[in-house]
């Protein structure tokens, strides 16, 4: 047994999966690993360098890791360093520690953007193997018509484009010209390039959900730390 390090429970309770209780009866389930190995009550870990899964799922217990959400306005670059000098997404949230963006909205996209130093997750985040759902708000040219059922139909069951076929999408009429539109792809310029093959150029298109992940109230430009519970529910959402 480590005798080193912080008590198992109580990072994961710190971490936002439930009480010390909780965590306890997780670890006494045989659902806790750390370093590959299933852990026992009593266990200690050393934040800095075990590896510790709920699930087969990594879970993040370094302490300076941390959880952006952002609300990227246009023409903000979803990189962390851009060669044309341009505002970048990583501009608009603490310099101290080094975060990236998780995935990328173009910068004629607005909408939510998760932002941080959490390689794993990220990693889980953007493999397509986990299919994790991005819901979007579109706006499109209907200077001819509104969507018709024929363009919509298409959407749902997938596009023939340059890199291959899209996965079907659900997609739904709001009022005229705006489609409401859910992936779990992340082909580059997905949206924009299925609607354009479908007849309706988009003329705006904003992110209003990732995964679990939603916040109405979030303004363009601004960010806030992502809850512990709001992380619990991405690491599930991508555990198989």
């Amino acid at each position: 047994m480590i005798d080193e390090g912080e008590r198992l429970q109580k990072v994961l309770a710190q971490r936002g999966w439930g009480s010390r209780r909780a965590c306890e009866e997780i670890i006494a389930e045989g659902r806790v690993t750390v370093n590959g190995e299933v852990a026992v009550l009593g266990r200690r870990v050393n934040v800095d360098v075990d590896r510790v899964e709920i699930d087969g799922a990594p879970v993040g217990v370094r302490p300076d890791l941390v959880y952006y959400l952002l609300n990227k306005p246009v023409d903000v670059i979803s990189t962390a360093i851009d060669t044309h000098k341009r505002e970048t997404v990583v501009d608009l949230v603490p310099a101290e520690p080094r975060v990236y963006p998780v995935g990328r909205l173009d910068g004629d996209s607005e909408g939510l953007l998760l932002i941080t130093n959490d390689g794993e997750l990220t990693n889980r985040i953007t493999h397509p193997k986990y299919g994790l759902e991005k819901e979007y708000l579109v706006q499109v040219d209907i200077s001819s018509a509104d969507v018709s059922d024929v363009a919509i139909h298409r959407l749902r069951t997938g596009i023939e484009l340059e890199d291959g076929v899209t996965a079907p999408a659900e997609v739904s009429r709001l009022q005229e010209g705006v489609l409401r539109m859910v992936i779990h792809e992340g082909k580059n310029r997905q949206i924009r390039r299925m609607c354009e093959a479908v007849g309706y150029p988009v003329v705006r298109l904003v992110r209003t959900r990732i995964g679990p992940i939603m916040d109405k109230k979030l303004a363009p430009g601004q960010w806030r730390n992502l809850t512990q519970a709001e992380v619990k529910l991405l690491i599930e959402a991508v555990t198989e």
